[in-house]
């Protein structure tokens, strides 16, 4: 992949398909009239198989973020739990596959750029959907805001450790935010192919370090150990899940892409399980790497030891040399980027969404005549970001303590939370009819991993002190605003179902058309 290429293709503005080729079908993606869903764009819908497998995987691993859970949060986890982190990653990683069977037998029939939203709109009914709506909203816009914070954090570190140079951290989140700005205005598979550049550098300098180590060490500390159930969930583990669920975070954007993959029914699953089972593998697996270069005991050590957050740099220039921690430094800056662009890609195609059902201006359900792109939603998350950066800087905030934490302790809470609500709503939209799909798909695995979310979302609530550094009222006091504005969700909705039946008909309905004529009928098809 040409890197000059991507840049050249950004510059140019991306695809020569013209605006009538990709508003195909815009006319039927809401919940309004036709005249309601051109009102604002020429083009009302996003573009149709502009996604193949590779890209949405992409998409999906870059938010995860995989240099910054190995080399920020995995010494981390290390301390707080043990040298059972390696087994924690794994075991995570199974409780989304698990989630994923259902996940995308459900995308087969439900494509929507809202996904929890659509999801829980088919399965649960319309007020559950409006309320989930608000709770994805906000927890993906909160992890991206939260993402500058550490962006600016690690960009403003390299760049006084690499050249000298001394810029407050808010400069470094401030230009993320334009470029952002920009690549989320134009085409989407612009940022894919950014993604996957970035995504394959950070891969690759973790892989490198790994053979590094394996070629130098050998056997001598090879050990099965950090799998063992008796490490991984021993008493002090609770906390160590914090982190391992987190990292999966972002798995089920694959269905936010569906309305523009290329064979949805295809590239959605195989988008899924590719992703989930890369990350448990590679996170299970590099951070084995860490114990096989230190011994158990000596991971202990340097976990509790005060220079625990570079554990993952001390390797590389012990095993590679001063460039390797030249190039993890760098790349944990890119890795990071990538990150917020695609929390910026999510939240976007959220707020799209509630905008072309209705639940909020429709403005924002509008595409861009030329990119095909949800431009004005878009535009609207690049200014809200803007906000947590001032509010951080006027108020001497800590990027990475304050606003990265606090926003993404949030986040991570509301987003678990949904992933366990969606399983509900999977189960029970297949509980009857199966729809040609095996028992295992739809039922076993999806309560499997409802069960695995249940308690991951106990282990977060029970340990959120360690997002936050917060003690008592003070973290309820972060969450309870989400919670309550989802609840509002629900009331609006209801709301709606009494006034304007036509916008209730459209909550959460994927792409169909519902008219005031079949609001009763799809009503009693999917009860409240």
């Amino acid at each position: 992949m040409d890197l000059a290429r991507v840049v050249a293709r950004t510059v140019s503005g991306g695809s020569s398909r013209g605006p009538a080729a990709r508003s195909a079908g815009s006319a039927s993606a809401g919940g309004g009239s036709d005249s309601d869903a051109t009102a604002d764009s020429p083009a009302a819908g996003l573009q149709r198989g502009s996604l193949g497998t590779l890209d949405i995987v992409f998409f999906v691993v870059a938010a995860a973020a995989p240099l910054a859970v190995v080399a920020g949060a995995a010494p981390l986890a290390f301390r707080l739990g043990g040298v059972g982190a390696p087994g924690a990653y794994l075991f995570s990683g199974l409780v989304y596959i698990l989630c994923a069977a259902g996940l995308t037998a459900f995308a087969s029939h439900v494509r929507n750029a809202g996904a929890f939203y659509a999801f829980v709109g088919h399965g649960l009914g319309r007020p559950a959907a409006a309320g989930t709506a608000v709770v994805a909203l906000l927890s993906y816009a909160l992890i991206c805001f939260g993402f500058y914070g550490f962006f600016g954090f690690y960009a403003a570190s390299s760049m006084r450790d690499l050249f000298g140079i001394e810029l407050h951290w808010s400069i470094y989140a401030a230009l993320a935010l334009a470029v952002i700005a920009v690549l989320g205005y134009r085409q989407i598979t612009v940022g894919a192919r950014i993604l996957g550049v970035l995504m394959a550098a950070e891969v690759a300098i973790l892989v490198v370090i790994a053979v590094a180590v394996l070629a130098t060490e050998g056997t001598s500390n090879f050990t099965l150990e950090p799998f063992a159930p008796s490490r991984v969930f021993d008493a002090g583990s609770g906390s160590m899940f914090v982190l391992a669920l987190g990292a999966f975070l972002g798995f089920e954007s694959t269905a936010i892409y569906s309305e523009e993959a290329k064979n949805p029914k295809r590239t959605i699953p195989r988008a899924t399980y590719l992703a989930v089972g890369f990350l448990a593998v590679f996170y299970g697996f590099i951070t084995w790497i860490a114990v096989a270069a230190l011994g158990l005991d000596g991971l202990v050590e340097t976990s509790l030891s005060d220079t625990f957050q570079g554990m993952y740099f001390m390797l590389a220039d012990s095993y590679l040399g001063p460039w390797a921690k030249i190039a993890m430094d760098v790349l944990m800056v890119t890795s990071l980027f990538a990150a917020t662009l695609a929390f910026h890609n999510a939240t976007s195609r959220y707020l799209f969404a509630l905008g072309r059902d209705g639940i909020v201006s429709r403005r924002f359900g509008a595409t861009h005549p030329r990119f095909a792109s949800p431009f004005r939603a878009s535009i609207a998350v690049s200014l809200a970001a803007i906000v947590p950066i001032l509010v951080t800087v006027t108020l001497s905030g800590d990027p990475y303590l304050h606003l990265l934490l606090w926003t993404n302790g949030v986040g991570i809470v509301g987003i678990v939370f949904l992933q366990l609500l969606c399983m509900i709503a999977v189960l029970r939209y297949f509980w009857r009819d199966r729809r040609g799909h095996g028992a295992f798909r739809v039922v076993i695995a999806p309560g499997l991993g409802a069960i695995g979310l249940t308690l991951g979302l106990w282990l977060m609530l029970s340990n959120f002190d360690l997002l936050t550094d917060l003690q008592g009222w003070a973290n309820a006091a972060l969450v309870a605003p989400v919670l309550l504005l989802g609840i509002a969700g629900v009331v609006w909705a209801v709301w709606l179902r009494r006034r304007r039946p036509e916008v209730y008909a459209g909550i959460g309905q994927g792409t169909r058309t519902i008219d005031v004529a079949t609001a009763a009928g799809e009503a009693a098809a999917h009860p409240e």
